[in-house]
């Protein structure tokens, strides 16, 4: 029988986690497991909801990017502040494998719900607790975002022009990347779970994981005193490596990563006598000398359009790529083929599209079942069904404003 539920629903069939988090990381985790089976219950406050509801743009009354990142996950309402609230939240965790939090430190304990309650309820328990800053250190108590993370990890530092500001992402980069470490960090904490037999607490600072991204910057300080500066869209490490604008007002991105590529970029465009120099043997002494290889290939792609530099680039083998809006996106047969756009029926606003689900597994992929749902829209459900709670109790938590 599991075999066929995961087969049919995805490999993490069978596994319930509890979500009660809020902008960006920690639900965007949770939306990555429940692509894949597993059954997610989000739990939002009853009067202010998750503020994803609130972001970006709206269409009829409704969020369209909650639509995304609350795909595939039952909705209840709960407001934790209330003794009221953390007996059902009690409840729910007895059955639960995971609870994905992003309240501050502190905060499960003072509603008498931190880890040696959860834990002594149920010992399987893994806890993500997902902060801006970590669940100690001076800086633990500060309200923590992306955005916070993006200034303080190097990231906005290193980012935009030699001559202009330090640059922040137009999207929540660090948010991003801790969501892909707190879904790699539960499922590690799972499978330890079946070694020990036990679960664990899981600290992750939204600050750290966008840090390891940037590569080997505290190595370069520590051992050389290199602190990496603004080079706009040129690298330390290569040349020629920019953006170029072609003859019909595109724009194409350059990466020569290796030796050959550089090579067959520079016998493209027509200056193979630079091959010769002996700077051009390595991509660090190429990245020095990026002035001039930048005018020898933007000089080459600004006298032909877009079509014709990514068709002699492919012919060539040498790396190119149109830089793309999701209008172009759309429309491009690569992502058709991998089916990275796909359309989902949502009851509120009919077909929609959306970002499918991140990879491909071979035997159990995952899917897209429904769009994020209303607050509250499983309350019956959870609250009914699977915690027996009768329709007056439910009655009496609604006007208490429990749920």
């Amino acid at each position: 029988m599991m075999d066929n539920a995961v087969r049919e629903r995805g490999p993490l069939a069978g596994l319930r986690v509890l979500e009660a988090a809020t902008l960006f990381a920690g639900p965007l985790a949770a939306t990555l497991m429940a692509d894949f089976g597993a059954d997610v219950i989000k739990i939002e406050h009853p009067k202010t909801a998750d503020p994803v509801r609130h972001h970006g743009f709206q269409k009829g009354g409704s969020s369209l990017w909650w639509k995304m990142i609350g795909r595939n996950k039952r909705t209840v309402t709960l407001y934790l502040g209330a003794p009221e609230g953390q007996e059902v939240m009690k409840a729910l965790v007895k059955n639960a494998d995971v609870l994905i939090e992003s309240f501050r430190p502190g905060t499960l304990e003072r509603w008498n719900l931190g880890p040696d309650v959860l834990h002594a309820i149920n010992p399987r328990l893994v806890l993500t607790r997902v902060t801006g800053f970590g669940q100690f250190g001076p800086y633990s108590g500060r309200p923590g975002f992306g955005t916070l993370a993006e200034a303080m990890s190097g990231f906005a530092a290193m980012t935009g022009e030699p001559s202009g500001p330090p640059t922040l992402p137009p999207f929540g980069l660090a948010d991003g990347i801790t969501a892909l470490a707190a879904a790699a960090a539960t499922m590690f904490a799972l499978r330890a779970r079946d070694l020990l037999g036990h679960g664990q607490v899981i600290d992750l600072a939204i600050i750290e994981p966008i840090l390891t991204i940037l590569g080997p910057q505290p190595l370069w300080f520590d051992q050389l005193g290199v602190v990496q500066e603004r080079r706009g869209n040129r690298s330390v490490n290569n040349a020629p490596r920019n953006t170029y604008r072609t003859a019909d007002d595109r724009w194409v991105a350059i990466s020569a990563s290796t030796q050959s590529v550089a090579e067959r970029v520079m016998r493209l465009v027509g200056h193979p006598e630079v091959i010769d120099q002996p700077w051009f043997a390595s991509g660090a002494e190429r990245a020095k000398h990026a002035d001039e290889l930048d005018a020898m290939v933007g000089g080459w792609i600004g006298e032909r359009p877009l079509e014709t530099v990514v068709a002699e680039f492919e012919a060539a083998e040498a790396a190119v790529a149109p830089i793309y809006d999701i209008r172009h996106i759309l429309a491009d047969p690569q992502f058709a083929a991998l089916r990275t756009i796909v359309p989902v029926d949502d009851p509120e606003l009919g077909p929609i599209r959306m970002q499918n689900v991140m990879f491909r597994l071979s035997e159990t992929p995952g899917r897209i079942e429904w769009p994020g749902r209303r607050p509250g829209a499983d309350n019956a459900d959870v609250y009914g069904r699977q915690l027996g709670l009768s329709e007056e109790r439910m009655q009496d938590l609604r006007a208490k404003g429990v749920i």
